[in-house]
């Protein structure tokens, strides 16, 4: 049974649509810096935007990525079972936000950076997607999915304009990845 997924993305949409409809500009700015994992909050102790950072987009998610969001999530959920889901949302969410925080940090990124409003969903998102490859049919088509998934997520760090959320993206991939060569064998769930 699938419980948890349409309620979280349900959740999320309906909030960002709730914001959008009942405040105005500078009090939903203030609301979502003050959910954002940006290296502000996190340097001056706001640890709980681990957490709040996912429960909050900066817009009403477009159909088709609310879609594509369900049905990955949905499909995790189905397969692995609502814990395992949430474990690896949570893994990719926090993982990848730490070790861009940790990067922002190490490089001394400007203000601008360091303030940067960085809330929503993608992170998780994109660490289920990389552990789901392990539900794949062992062998080519399973490393070739790994592989064009994790080009496809370090391409926008090759070119110009790169962000921290390109590389946020990366990271919460290959940590999914890096669930799924984890051998599932002896739980019965699918491989």
């Amino acid at each position: 049974m699938i419980a948890l997924t349409p309620a979280y993305v349900g959740g999320v949409q309906l909030g960002a649509y709730a914001a959008h409809r009942l405040l105005r500009a500078p009090a939903r700015d203030r609301l979502l810096h003050a959910c954002s994992t940006n290296a502000e909050n996190l340097d001056a102790g706001r640890w709980d935007t681990l957490a709040t950072s996912a429960l909050m987009v900066e817009e009403p998610m477009e159909l088709p990525y609310a879609l594509l969001l369900l049905a990955v999530l949905g499909y995790a959920e189905y397969a692995y079972g609502a814990w395992w889901t949430a474990a690896v949302f949570a893994l990719g969410h926090v993982g990848a936000t730490l070790l861009v925080y940790g990067g922002l940090r190490a490089v001394r990124a400007p203000a601008g950076t360091r303030s940067a409003l960085d809330v929503g969903v993608s992170y998780g998102f994109n660490a289920v997607l990389g552990a789901l490859t392990g539900a794949l049919p062992a062998g080519p088509v399973r490393s070739l999915a790994r592989g064009a998934l994790l080009a496809a997520a370090a391409r926008p760090l090759l070119g110009r304009g790169r962000t921290f959320t390109d590389a946020g993206h990366f990271a919460a991939l290959a940590l999914g990845v890096g669930v799924s060569l984890l051998d599932y064998r002896s739980t019965g769930r699918p491989q």
